[in-house]
């Protein structure tokens, strides 16, 4: 087992939040190494964590422990639960944030219909293991009903850096909540329709679009009202608004020297149109 703990949180840096939840785990494994993915996902924004975690976790050691609290729910009757893949392990509440992780082991297809935000549960093929934290012997005490994260996820993270079997912690079960997740789809004129997925911190919008879905790198891709000629290798190759495929493997909307959510003032949600060379 790797003694690697991730953090992928909501707490920012301006309380003690953070440094409470490393301490827990410190204080189960001392020698734990402790990795902060990031501490800036907006408050309470599900659907982005789960996006920034999938971008992040297949970069460690295999049977690293990622945890992450984005917890609006917490206090409530939500499940925290620990996933275990054939790669990695997660803490987490059952609130929709592991979804892109899931959604790669098992794929989900979910109704165009379906609200934002409406979680479905989805049934675990073999080899991937859930256990419903619920055996309080390993919780730090007193349990907050609003430190969830350092109270329960923090303490378990630490126990399953140890080698402590996951069932150790709680009930296994056999399924989980995930959040529908934003797809491309083509119009009838076979336009591929997507939407801005994500903004990075230099503003580049990170499309629900992979490179497996381009017609070609020679399309045309419109925008917040702008329209770019081809899909550029690499960020230096041209100058203003470009399209490019990120380290991701998402399409990406870059502005040279600058923050392309800014130029266009772009927001998460807007439609990104991808049409085919004549």
């Amino acid at each position: 087992m790797s003694s690697i703990i991730t953090l992928t949180t909501d707490f920012g840096y301006d309380d003690a939040y953070v440094a409470s939840v490393k301490g827990a785990i410190l204080s189960v494994n001392p020698e734990a190494s402790i990795v902060d993915v990031t501490h800036s996902i907006q408050p309470q924004n599900i659907l982005q964590a789960a996006f920034v975690l999938n971008a992040a976790y297949r970069c460690f050691p295999k049977q690293t422990v990622h945890v992450v609290i984005v917890d609006p729910g917490v206090g409530s009757d939500r499940e925290s639960i620990v996933l275990k893949t054939p790669s990695a392990l997660f803490v987490a509440p059952d609130n929709g944030v592991l979804s892109y992780v899931v959604d790669d082991l098992v794929p989900v297809e979910t109704p165009p219909a379906r609200p934002a935000g409406k979680l479905t549960r989805v049934i675990m093929k073999k080899g991937i293991e859930v256990v419903a934290i619920s055996d309080p012997r390993f919780w730090r005490r007193p349990v907050s009903p609003t430190f969830h994260g350092r109270d329960v996820f923090a303490p378990v993270a630490g126990g399953l850096s140890l080698d402590i079997a996951m069932y150790e912690f709680g009930t296994k079960v056999d399924s989980l909540h995930v959040l529908p997740l934003p797809r491309p789809s083509r119009d009838p004129d076979g336009i591929l329709v997507g939407q801005v997925l994500h903004i990075d911190r230099f503003g580049n919008l990170i499309a629900n679009i992979k490179g497996s879905d381009l017609p070609g790198r020679d399309a045309t891709i419109e925008v917040a009202g702008c329209c770019i000629e081809g899909v550029s290798k690499f960020y230096a190759q041209n100058t203003g608004v470009m399209a490019l495929l990120g380290s991701t493997g998402h399409l990406e909307i870059s502005y040279r020297d600058g923050s392309a959510c800014d130029f266009l003032g772009a927001v998460v949600g807007d439609e990104i149109r991808v049409i085919p060379a004549a």
